[in-house]
């Protein structure tokens, strides 16, 4: 759906996660061993996943202005349970890597160290100041998360020739 470029640094992980999920089709590609293995995760990670999924999700919409299309877990709640540390190289270069590859006792199906690089990459968008421009197209019937490059940081639509097209014709046919 998403013609645009993929969203700089960590956040390119945040939107690969949210975009496992086509809304229209139903295509889930955490239902595929190659899907989860793709955020190092296994079968059993899958439910984690798609719970931290869509609290980001219902972040990005809210980014763009937007309500959320379900209800779901509060980000900052599976984000504290995903310790991060911080780690230094020789060169005296920081960097935020998880604290345990351990799953959170508190969720079996929690997966701790994919909610760590999550918290990681979000962490360093904050410092980047690039965290605000990662949204979720308002088609209800998309939702995919694209990063708004535009000036003023008030794109609407993963893509103009798709969503914003199809949102422009509505209006016009309302006319």
């Amino acid at each position: 759906m998403n013609d645009r470029a993929p969203a700089p640094g960590g956040l390119a992980l945040v939107q690969a996660l949210v975009n496992t999920l086509d809304i229209e089709s139903g295509a889930d590609s955490l239902d595929t061993p190659e899907g989860l293995a793709r955020f190092g995760l296994a079968a059993e990670g899958a439910e984690g996943a798609r719970e931290l999924r869509e609290s980001l999700r219902a972040v990005c919409l809210a980014h763009a202005g937007h309500p959320a299309h379900r209800r779901t877990t509060p980000l900052g709640e599976l984000l504290a349970r995903a310790p991060l540390r911080v780690t230094l190289d020789e060169d005296g270069a920081a960097r935020l890597v998880p604290a345990t590859e351990e799953t959170s006792p508190a969720s079996p199906a929690f997966s701790a160290p994919l909610a760590s690089r999550v918290a990681a990459a979000i962490a360093e968008s904050l410092v980047e100041g690039t965290w605000a421009r990662l949204k979720a197209c308002e088609a209800p019937t998309c939702h995919w998360v694209y990063y708004d490059r535009s000036p003023a940081g008030r794109g609407r639509w993963c893509s103009m020739s798709v969503c914003g097209a199809r949102a422009k014709m509505r209006r016009y046919r309302a006319k």
